[in-house]
């Protein structure tokens, strides 16, 4: 009688504390998961109510604009915060002082333009760091100087334009680096000093135009790094120096020509891709690379002659597998590198050879028109760099395009003016500009040839303005221009047509924006496109026409839509697809064969926060040998489709989804014994299995094929990470559970089974 009422007494205790527990009126609040959601509910500050047990806060969606000092001090028990999307504009010092137990923070969707000193002071433990999509333009010195426990830092899609000296001191333990998408044009030598831990360096989608030898010898450790789509047009000797990279990514740049010993200080390098540049002669690497076993080249103007002979001899001798095609001469063009047996590569008479690349030389490369050195012309009210060739007007309130550039300039910034229109012929005598920056400049309309003249153009900014629509003629002018950034703006319609006069387009981005849905041939024109950005929109409809003119297509991100199902037949035009994004729309079910058509091209795929329920398992038929990342987090997957074809995955993540630990799941819980990932999966049912690894539960032995799964330890499991901060509230929401099982194990010591054990064991019978 005695142990049944002392259960009771703690359970009635336990349910009048959770009563009292505190809650915002405009939250939800889990008190056994010690959560708390304040999802879009227009927020002007961080709730001071919140229960200070509370290890999970969800901010997103409202419009804190400030983070005061100390705005966290009533939790200090928080281990996550999510706090996208809420307009913040400043993170004052000290913001997050006391939260010394958290290890994930997402600021990301904001609008902090400067990371103060010690903004970040007092995140001792955090691990991983979201400050993408933000207008960060400067890091003050320290301000990361407290994160000495941070592995990831992701600055991507920013406005960086310089990193200084010592800019990420104190990250004593950061892996991963990314800072794609900003306007970086100059790296301090000392940029990453001290960062003697990093691994993974992604520079992808700025404007760097030479490599920064002397800062990336700083990194002794990375292994992996991106500088693709950056403006760089040569490569000189052992410019890269670097001893364990054995991935680097030099594709969708400007290259022109490398030298042969570029790479000589790579000794580990396996992986060279140097796809879609300008490259139509290379020799063979000088000795100092001979692990390199993959040489991407598709997609440059190789010709092949000649001169092109002791690069493939030498790949036959090293074993390197070329990929890419011939750009010429005409009875070679389109022909496989990795075809070609060197007795083909022939050249004319050598007068001839010589009279023709002088004749390509003088008509792709014409002499340079230089101004003085001491004299450079400039409008009124801006500021231009002779050294640089950069000049800007940002902010400065124009209401008309300003003129008088001089024709060297290189980098035009002009954000942040109040155009609201750009006329016909904007910008003329300024034809060697390759970057063009009109965000947040109030324009409603592009008049056509407004860009007239600009032939050098490659990066154009027209972010954040009020467009709604594009005149077919909007870009003429433009036959260079590769990178076209559309993303917050207010159309609703796909503005389809408008792309026909920019042949060297690669990557539209439309992030952001009203549009409901793609109608057939929407990037007609745009047939070499190979990047397309739709995030953020309302799209509901995507016509199996849609991607007609997509057989380049490589990267697709249609996350945070309103798509129903997975675009089958659509995405059936799109076979060389390699990065697949569906994040956060509304896809329940996923049938048969949902990605078959890119069996042959898929690498990455991002099925995550969908509330997906069910998946066949037909779903992913296909993907299994050449997928390198699937993501499934945050769905209401009881089970998964089989993985054991999956060979070639290095990242995979199942959590937060009410996975049912039980037989059908026996397929995935033998895949992750035998493969040599971190797999992010949990039990949520049974309940007596709930919030345990899928790796660490063993009720997998007793179904049939599960022989061979290790055996239970002996040591009792630990409580999971919501029960262990110790406050008295949190003590008495866990205390039910012990007495209880203490209980069981007083009765049948010798019993060790769970439930859901014996329940496996009765169906094994059964069968």
């Amino acid at each position: 009688m005695n142990h049944q009422l002392v259960p009771l007494s703690l359970l009635l205790l336990s349910i009048c504390t959770a009563h009292a527990a505190k809650c915002p009126q405009q939250c939800i609040c889990d008190q056994i998961q010690l959560t708390v959601a304040c999802v879009h509910k227009n927020l002007t500050e961080v709730p001071p109510t919140i229960d200070e047990i509370t290890v999970k806060l969800d901010l997103r969606g409202n419009e804190i604009q400030e983070l005061p000092s100390g705005a966290f001090k009533h939790t200090p028990y928080l281990t996550h915060l999510s706090l996208q999307r809420c307009d913040i504009r400043r993170v004052k010092e000290g913001a997050f002082r006391g939260l010394g137990r958290l290890v994930f923070l997402n600021l990301a969707n904001n609008n902090i333009e400067i990371l103060y000193q010690e903004s970040f002071d007092g995140l001792s433990s955090l691990k991983q760091l979201m400050i993408d999509h933000n207008r960060v333009e400067e890091i003050q010195p320290g301000a990361f100087s407290q994160l000495g426990f941070l592995n990831l830092l992701s600055l991507t899609h920013n406005q960086l334009v310089y990193i200084p000296n010592l800019a990420f001191q104190g990250l004593q333990n950061i892996k991963l680096l990314r800072l794609g998408h900003n306007s970086l044009n100059y790296l301090d030598t000392e940029a990453f000093a001290g960062l003697f831990t990093l691994t993974h360096l992604s520079l992808d989608h700025n404007e760097l135009q030479f490599f920064p030898t002397e800062t990336m010898t700083r990194l002794p450790e990375v292994t992996r790094l991106d500088l693709s789509y950056n403006p760089m047009t040569y490569l000189g000797e052992e410019a890269v120096s670097m001893a364990k990279l054995t991935h680097l990514l030099f594709n969708h740049m400007s290259l022109q020509d490398l030298a042969s010993t570029a790479l000589a200080k790579c000794p580990s390098l396996t992986h060279l891709d140097i796809s879609h540049n300008q490259l139509r002669v290379i020799q063979p690497f000088a000795e100092g690379s001979p692990k390199l076993g993959r040489l991407n080249l598709a997609g440059n103007p190789i010709y092949c002659n000649c001169y092109l002979r002791p690069l493939r001899e030498w790949a036959i001798r090293r074993k390197v597998k070329l990929l890419g095609t011939c750009g010429g001469p005409a009875h070679l063009s389109g022909e496989s590198l990795e075809a070609l047996h060197p007795p083909e590569l022939r050249c004319q008479s050598w007068e001839a050879m010589l009279k023709a690349e002088f004749e390509e030389a003088t008509r792709i490369v014409p002499p340079p028109t230089e101004e003085p050195a001491n004299k450079i012309k400039c409008p009124a009210n801006c500021v231009c760099e002779a050294e640089t060739h950069h000049s800007s007007c940002e902010n400065r309130g124009h209401t008309k395009v300003p003129r008088g550039f001089a024709p060297t300039t290189l980098l035009l910034d002009l954000h942040g003016n109040h155009f609201h229109y750009i006329p016909s012929n904007s910008f003329p005598g300024v034809a060697q500009v390759v970057s063009l920056h009109l965000q947040r400049c109030k324009i409603v309309e592009v008049e056509d040839g407004a860009f007239a003249g600009m032939k050098g153009l490659i990066y154009l900014y027209l972010s954040e303005n009020d467009l709604t629509s594009l005149s077919p003629n909007a870009f003429k002018g433009l036959p260079q221009l590769t990178y076209l950034y559309l993303e917050k703006n207010r159309f609703t319609i796909f503005p389809k047509g408008a792309f026909k006069l920019v042949p060297s387009l690669l990557a539209l981005h439309l992030e952001n924006n009203n549009m409901t849905r793609l109608d057939p041939g929407v990037l007609t024109g745009a047939e070499s496109l190979r990047a397309l950005y739709l995030t953020g929109n309302a799209i509901a409809q995507v016509s199996p026409r849609a991607l007609d003119q997509a057989r380049d297509l490589d990267t697709l991100h249609l996350g945070g839509n309103r798509l129903k199902d997975v675009p089958t037949d659509a995405l059936s035009r799109a076979g060389n697809l390699r990065d697949l994004r569906l994040s956060g729309n509304i896809i329940r079910w996923v049938g048969p064969n949902a990605f078959r058509p890119l069996e042959r091209s898929l690498k990455e795929l991002y099925l995550d926060h969908m509330g997906l329920e069910k998946m066949s398992h037909n779903a992913l038929a296909g993907l299994g040998p050449g997928l390198r990342s699937l993501f499934l987090e945050g769905n209401q997957l009881e089970e998964v489709p089989d993985l054991h074809t999956f060979t070639s995955l290095e990242v995979v993540n199942l959590a937060d989804n009410p996975l049912m630990c039980d037989c059908p799941l026996l397929p995935l819980r033998l895949w992750i014994e035998k493969v040599n990932l971190k797999v992010r999966a949990t039990c949520a049912n049974p309940p007596e299995l709930k919030g345990r690894r899928v790796k660490d539960v063993h009720v997998f032995k007793a179904c049939p094929g599960g022989e061979s799964l290790p055996s239970a330890p002996t040591a009792a499991p630990k409580p999971p990470r919501a029960a262990r901060p110790r406050s008295k509230h949190a003590s008495s929401l866990q205390r039910p559970k012990t007495p209880k099982a203490q209980s069981k194990l007083r009765r049948s010591p010798n019993k060790k089974a769970t439930a859901a054990e014996k329940r496996v064991t009765a169906r094994r019978a059964v069968a």
